[in-house]
């Protein structure tokens, strides 16, 4: 059990999959202006990264490796990654038309979302089994919700603040995700 914990805590903040790997920074940044399209766009991160982490599992597990097809292994992981994509882009877009049209351009990037795949592969590298692999994706997806939702919410206080032209917008939001950055670090070490 607590095994499963360490594993679960490192993910999400020992080893975040944005602020301590440098994994999808594109949607970490892009959405994060906002907390509510960074709420929704966290969620569908989660959603995505654990059906894609357990889905690529069983393709490894049960399709790759005892065909000897384990050079396909990138190819095969992209697309399972962009189905999921289309099914929780049909899915907002039917039910949650609102957040669906704030998230944009961001919501068919999940597809090639560095964090998704990373964390698909990192599930492969250190040759975790089912169990750990659907809970690693789960705390690297929530890990990646809770850096998106404090930038977002720092964000908004930021904007209604006096800041010289040059700082605004983007300038400030990778400053304040590089400052996340170093507070992750923190927790370095801490397993």
């Amino acid at each position: 059990m607590q095994e499963y914990f360490l594993l679960f805590i490192g993910a999400m903040f020992v080893n975040n999959i944005v602020l301590a790997q440098y994994l999808g920074n594109c949607p970490f940044i892009g959405t994060s202006k906002d907390t509510g399209v960074a709420i929704g766009m966290g969620g569908a991160v989660v959603f995505v990264a654990v059906m894609a982490a357990a889905i690529t599992w069983l393709v490894q597990e049960y399709v790759l490796a005892p065909f000897g097809l384990d050079f396909l292994q990138t190819l095969a992981f992209i697309l399972v990654i962009a189905a999921l994509v289309q099914f929780v882009e049909m899915f907002l877009k039917k039910v949650i038309p609102p957040l669906y049209k704030s998230l944009g351009i961001f919501l068919p990037l999940i597809t090639t979302n560095c964090a998704v795949m990373g964390i698909a592969l990192i599930c492969q590298r250190e040759e975790f089994g089912f169990v750990k692999t659907v809970l690693f994706s789960f705390a690297s997806g929530l890990g990646f919700m809770l850096a998106l939702v404090l930038l977002a919410g720092i964000r908004e206080k930021l904007a209604v603040r006096r800041l010289p032209i040059a700082m605004r917008g983007t300038p400030i939001g990778l400053i304040m995700a590089g400052l996340m950055s170093l507070a992750f670090f923190a927790f370095k070490g801490m397993i």
